[in-house]
């Protein structure tokens, strides 16, 4: 899986993660913040499978050679 996540995307999606979880403990205490682990999930590994569906990435190209 070759990452397709810049750095700034990453951490959004972990604190987005983090907040939605956040819903399961606290608040509402409703069991959509479970929905929380897909942003989290991707945030932490750096690929988003959606995003290469679409042919998307945050990623900054690096240089080859």
């Amino acid at each position: 899986m070759p990452r397709n996540e810049g750095t700034l995307d990453r951490a959004l999606r972990i604190i987005l993660g983090l907040i939605l979880l956040s819903l399961v403990f606290i608040g509402p205490q409703t069991l959509w913040g479970l929905i929380g682990l897909v942003p989290l999930a991707t945030g932490l590994m750096g690929y988003c499978p959606l995003y290469q569906i679409l042919g998307l990435s945050t990623c900054p190209l690096k240089k080859q050679g």
